[in-house]
């Protein structure tokens, strides 16, 4: 067992890595680890936080089942949590698991659903009167995206139900994407120019998560039910097979592979059998989902933190091959990170050929002691992005070559690293595993940085989405996101698939942002560690972006709020030249950046009180209503913790609602609310 300043450390690495990885995969649907190295990190945090329960905080990953879901689509409330799984990785961990549900059940033998993990994203169906009304995704597992148009374009989901169906009812299943359909997509985008999917799910989250309905329709999007996540208006079954038996009758598409088990013996034989034959399949699956099947016993046994006890995912073994690491490359993410790869000799792994591999970060390289020329294990778990174990030492020569990042990228005449794409300098933040670039025009990062300028919680432009940024920048029109203020409707206007009405409304968006406060333009900016709370705090403290442009990391450290890593990432931002000149166009087209913004933050209302809004406002948005608060000094969170001062209630309220009322926090009405904003501006 480690000491508590070692485990200490070594958990707050872990969190912020899977952190990292949550966002990469949940959000941007880039991800840059595979589901065993993801796992593997997991479990060494779930040990630590078991062996020191004292250091167990409720943002850590052990607590949260995903993460947060993107504002563009709309928020979906779960009305019960979408929960992850636990993973068994052994026979014996699936029959430690058995042993605790029997204990825990009171029962000598336990009927039990197997059915196969599908590798796609889960999402919640919510029908009233027989409708399809609303389709989300997971999200964090309470909150989700409201991807109900998306959604619809996928055949196998029923638009409507047979008239005997409940009133209200939720169902849950997985949208994938089958093999021969990615294959397809990935020739498509290749031939096009467009950088591939990394897998079948990366594809399906993508597909699903399209602003234009279209694009999902054009992709063969298939999905698989699950559960039923409530029912109102009618007796159910009390067992997940006949459950399941009966959503299948309603129209729902249920995996013909499913199977009632009644003892454990039975399970593990399942799983050896599709542990055979799941290379046949027409979809990935990466293992199989063990259920208690009576649903009594489900709510009797519950869940501990992100995962139910009464159900398991029992994880397929890798498949792996042998090769020579040829080279190591680096190439820049979409947020800015240098991520090197593995040039392979190329190897057939699982039916396919490898000629690159994942590598994860300089410190993952050096831990795993990875040199070039070295014969390394190759690691396919239904992942067509493979990642290296580690290397074969006993064939070692002497000839490798130990890997330094510093070194891969230093530019002879810049005398220092830089970023291989723009050549502008390269930092790695103290306790951070990666190296960043750090100009906002970098080209391998404008997409991502114009997303986020344009967004709805930054400079709110509306009508530049995904497909219009990358026609922007393909025809040369942005190369950042301050040329968007250089825009004219005639150029917009000879674009494919614009018009003159969309073009002005594009530009009429444009000119609107300029009005934006300057909490708003610093987040805007996309600085590393700042998000809409640290810019609202920068504004207020330092009122111009020339102030906090040329403030001192000595002098922003002095800021209540501002930390090391912070400090340290707006230093490297505002040092880089690249960057000044990015904000000196910024200021010449938006005239009030050049003048101070006076703020009255003593004098503010809300100042310092953490408000957290559930469920649906009816007259003003969930961001509206978050800005207005900052506005008047308060602190806008998402979860309710004993420091909330207000849970403002709107229609539908989650699972916020019961546990406000656990912890005593004052309820508002949407009314309540709206006179407390109106008497602060008073």
């Amino acid at each position: 067992m480690a000491d508590l300043e070692t485990a200490e450390k070594r958990i707050e690495e872990l969190r912020e890595q899977i952190d990292r990885h949550n966002y990469l995969y949940y959000v941007l649907d880039s991800p840059e680890i595979s589901d065993a190295g993801y796992d593997a990190l997991m479990r060494e945090l779930t040990k630590l936080e078991t062996e020191y329960p004292e250091l167990v905080t409720p943002d850590s990953p052990t607590q949260r089942v995903g993460a947060a879901p993107v504002a563009a689509f709309g928020v979906v409330e779960h009305r019960f949590p979408l929960l992850s799984l636990a993973n068994a990785f052994s026979e014996e961990e699936l029959r430690a698991w058995y042993v605790r549900a029997v204990k825990l059940a009171g029962q000598n033998e336990l009927k039990m659903v197997c059915e196969l993990k599908m590798d796609g994203l889960a999402v919640a169906l919510t029908y009233v009167d027989g409708k399809l009304v609303t389709g989300a995704t997971r999200g964090d597992g309470y909150r989700g995206e409201n991807i109900t148009q998306n959604l619809r374009t996928i055949r196998s989901i029923p638009l409507s139900l047979p008239k005997d169906a409940p009133p209200r009812m939720e169902v849950r299943g997985e949208v994938y994407m089958p093999r021969e359909s990615f294959s397809k997509l990935n020739r498509e985008r290749a031939e096009a120019g467009q950088p591939l999917f990394a897998n079948p799910r990366n594809a399906a989250a993508g597909s699903v998560r399209q602003l234009d309905p279209r694009i999902t329709a054009k992709r063969a999007l298939d999905i698989y039910t699950y559960g039923l996540g409530w029912v109102e208006g009618k007796e159910m079954p009390r067992s997940h097979w006949q459950v399941m038996e009966y959503l299948k009758s309603l129209g729902f598409r249920t995996n013909p592979n499913n199977r009632l088990v009644a003892s454990i013996d039975e399970a593990v034989a399942y799983y050896k059998d599709w542990t055979e034959k799941r290379a046949g399949l027409r979809y990935e699956t990466d293992g199989v989902v063990v259920k208690l099947d009576s649903l009594d016993l489900q709510e009797k046994l519950g869940d501990v933190g992100r995962e139910p006890r009464w159900a398991i995912a029992f994880k397929f073994p890798a498949v792996q091959g042998n090769t020579k690491l040829l080279d190591i490359g680096v190439n820049v993410g979409r947020t800015g990170t240098l991520n090197p790869y593995a040039i392979l000799e190329p190897v057939a792994v699982g039916g396919v050929t490898i000629r690159h591999a994942a590598l994860h970060n300089e410190d993952d390289i050096r831990r795993k002691d990875i040199r070039i020329g070295d014969e390394v294990i190759i690691q396919r778990a239904g992942e067509v992005i493979p990642e290296i174990v580690g290397p074969v030492l006993s064939k070692r020569t002497g000839k490798e070559k130990v890997f330094s990042l510093p070194e891969k990228v230093y530019d002879p005449e810049k005398k220092r690293p830089a970023c291989p794409v723009c050549k502008a300098e390269i930092i790695r933040p103290e306790g951070e595993a990666m190296y960043y670039c750090t100009n906002a025009a970098c080209p391998a990062q404008i997409l991502a940085r114009l997303q986020h300028f344009v967004s709805r919680e930054a400079m709110d432009i509306r009508g530049i989405g995904e497909s219009i940024s990358e026609t922007l920048r393909r025809e040369g029109l942005v190369r950042d996101f301050a040329d968007l203020y250089d825009l004219k409707v005639g150029q917009l206007a000879q674009l494919e698939r614009m018009g003159e009405k969309s073009a002005s409304n594009i530009i009429n968006a444009i000119e609107k942002s300029k009005e934006r406060p300057l909490a708003r333009v610093i987040f805007a900016l996309g600085i590393r560690h700042v998000g809409s709370e640290m810019a609202e705090v920068l504004a207020k403290e330092f009122g111009s972006l020339d102030e906090l442009a040329t403030a001192s990391e000595d002098r922003l450290q002095k800021i209540p709020a501002v930390g090391p890593k912070i400090s340290e990432s707006l230093a490297a931002f505002f040092r880089q030249p690249e960057n000044r000149d990015l904000i000196g166009r910024l200021k010449r087209a938006i005239p009030r950046l050049r003048e101070k913004e006076e703020t009255k933050a003593g004098t503010l209302p809300l100042k310092g009180q953490e408000l957290v809004i559930t469920g649906r406002l009816e007259s003003l948005t969930r961001e509206d209503a978050e800005a207005k608060i900052r506005a008047l000094g308060g602190i806008a969170k998402s979860d309710v913790t004993k420091k909330t001062r207000y849970l403002v209630v709107g229609a539908d309220p989650g699972s916020k609602l019961a546990k406000a009322r656990t912890l005593g926090v004052k309820e508002l009405g949407e009314e309540e609310f709206l006179r407390l904003l109106e008497k602060g501006k008073a």
